[in-house]
């Protein structure tokens, strides 16, 4: 049997077409080919991240950048919004670099909500707060823009967002929120392999790095701006990935942008309209919901795993049965990519049949 086509939450399905431009013969990463290939990535990732700031290509998961963003940023004492499984681990992580670090923890499910962020701000000390936009593991869409006001509200704060699976698929606005730094990997909604991790960082990001010590080499945010000034990276780059990159940034542009946020929103209403005629209960809250993935609740008495299995054995098609300490109590679909209406209509053709 063929490899089966992922709907799960990351990575996703990657085209043919893309896969197709990643065969481009191999150039050096010192030299104007590559120099070139980085200066034709800036304008559709600027685009993405709503920034005039450089994006910076890291060869890394977005983990590498979460936890350099805390060593390049953080000074003493980090805050973590809580709400599922990742932003979850970020502060275990903050705490494993050193940091004295607290959270405002909400259930999984719930979103964070921006007065709980400004409650534990007022207690003082916190110069970095952490925050993912779209939590995967609950299919929670965090509000941005609520979070970011509340942040910025507190002066020589810095604020790190993780974008992981909402990148692309709503705006996001960087300079206009005040973001520090803005993070994803691209192996969600961007749908590449595995392997590269894209930011940028505002100019009081940087200016935060350069009076940290402990910033390290592979992810020293001084490093990846020198080099971004001569269209470069740091260290050996995953020159493969960015010509994959340099076609989705194409399809992004053919498409269009805006058009893309909407089939985004389409694809994802018709999981949940799917769930809904078959009874299956959304996991995250009404209004707060990721347009990249839906996220049910497993009905008692539903066989989950023979569900999964049957759709794969069936009909060549992979979901997720849920993430960390909600595995298997919640199964995930992603619509994210390049998923349409009409491949989305296949899998909803394909569980349907399953399902009896």
């Amino acid at each position: 049997m063929p490899t089966p086509k992922l709907f799960a939450p990351g990575p996703v399905d990657v085209s043919k077409e893309t896969f197709a431009a990643m065969c481009h013969p191999m150039i050096g990463h010192r030299g104007s080919d590559f120099e070139a290939l980085y200066a034709s990535l800036q304008p559709g990732l600027q685009e993405i991240f709503g920034t005039s700031r450089p994006v910076f290509l890291s060869t890394s998961s977005a983990w590498g950048v979460m936890e350099g963003a805390l060593r390049n940023l953080a000074r003493k004492k980090v805050l973590c919004l809580c709400c599922g499984a990742f932003s979850d681990k970020w502060l275990d992580v903050a705490k494993k670099c050193g940091f004295e670090a607290e959270a405002v923890q909400v259930e999984w499910g719930q979103a964070i909500d921006p007065e709980a962020v400004r409650a534990k701000l007022a207690e003082g000390g916190f110069d970095t707060v952490t925050f993912i936009h779209s939590e995967t593991s609950t299919g929670v869409l965090n509000d941005l823009a609520g979070i970011t006001k509340v942040v910025k509200s507190f002066p020589d704060t810095i604020l790190i967002v993780d974008t992981v699976s909402s990148l692309s698929t709503v705006p996001m606005n960087m300079d206009t929120h005040g973001i520090d730094v803005m993070l994803a990997g691209v192996q969600k909604a961007l749908a590449l392999p595995p392997g590269l991790a894209v930011f940028a960082v505002s100019e009081a990001g940087m200016e935060r790095a350069k009076s940290n010590s402990s910033r390290g080499y592979y992810f020293d945010f001084l490093e990846f701006a020198k080099n971004a000034a001569v269209n470069n990276t740091p260290s050996t780059p995953a020159i493969s990935i960015l010509f994959g990159l340099q076609h989705i940034l194409g399809e992004i542009a053919k498409e269009g942008f805006a058009q893309r946020q909407e089939r985004h929103a389409k694809t994802n209403a018709m999981i949940a309209a799917w769930g809904a005629r078959h009874g299956f209960e959304l996991f995250a809250p009404e209004g707060r919901r990721s347009f990249a993935l839906t996220c049910f609740k497993t009905p008692d008495g539903f066989d989950l795993s023979g569900f999964i299995k049957n759709l794969k054995n069936k009909h060549n098609f992979l979901i997720n049965g849920g993430y960390g300490k909600i595995k298997g109590l919640t199964f995930r679909i992603s619509n994210m990519g390049n998923e349409t209406e009409a491949s989305m209509q296949e899998l909803i053709d394909a569980m349907d049949d399953v399902l009896g």
